[in-house]
């Protein structure tokens, strides 16, 4: 019964971090349907940007942009590769790190096993953010082939309505990778938060609610979203201020 009460703080504390992880990336997928967030809005910048590149020949800069893109979701995968190797090391040396955890302020004392299990939770979440990211780079490489394809400035056998689809649809691809690449970060911020379980399962629990509130804030009100959404109007408007 004791082992019992000592595990249900640890198990309360797993399924809230999982409703918080699972429920914040449904609400905020919902949410961003008919209010103006982060994803919504760089959705439509990202149409804009393919409905211009139809209108030049030149596509060296597009394509370079989009190499950046996809080397910054390259960066993001080798470095959860070697965060993944870290504790994996931890888990076979997992004596030692029970022994320095016990050392860490107001840190709760765990058996070994407890310890393991905190391990495999955090490399789960790494592996997650390893698959997200290298989802992101394929999808970068099938927009970059998009691209490749897009009808050039001066074909007259191609519509209005095609090349208007053309752009909705390299958009969406671009939009597509973009969102796995915002699930990965996440899944850095609630990897942080799991660090926190090492410490006390309710600390874990205040850490992540607070990143969902980090998340929150920067993608649906954040300084750059209102800079992203400012109108030529309201410019104007500032500026007889």
């Amino acid at each position: 019964m004791m082992f019992a009460d000592h595990l249900l703080p640890h198990v309360v504390a797993v399924v809230w971090f999982i409703i918080c992880w699972v429920g914040y990336t449904r609400y905020a997928t919902w949410r961003g349907r008919d209010t103006a967030c982060l994803a919504s809005v760089l959705h439509l910048y990202r149409q804009d940007w393919m409905q211009r590149l139809l209108l030049r020949d030149n596509r060296i800069a597009d394509a370079n942009v989009i190499g950046n893109l996809e080397r910054n979701a390259s960066f993001f995968a080798s470095s959860t590769l070697i965060i993944l190797a870290g504790v994996l090391t931890a888990l076979g040396a997992s004596d030692r790190a029970v022994s320095l955890l016990a050392d860490l302020p107001f840190a709760q004392p765990v058996s070994r096993g407890l310890s393991e299990i905190k391990l495999l939770g955090l490399a789960v979440v790494f592996v997650y953010a390893f698959f997200t990211f290298s989802w992101c780079m394929r999808q970068y490489n099938f927009a970059a082939v998009l691209v490749a394809s897009a009808p050039m400035a001066g074909e007259r056998n191609v519509s209005d309505h095609e090349r208007k689809a053309f752009g909705q649809r390299a958009a969406r691809v671009l939009s597509m990778a973009a969102n796995q690449f915002n699930f990965g970060l996440r899944a850095y911020y609630f990897g942080m938060a799991t660090l926190a379980w090492f410490i006390h399962p309710w600390f874990f629990m205040a850490v992540t609610t607070g990143v969902v509130l980090v998340l929150y804030r920067r993608e649906f009100h954040s300084d750059v979203l209102r800079v992203m959404v400012f109108t030529p109007t309201s410019i104007s408007d500032s500026l007889k201020e």
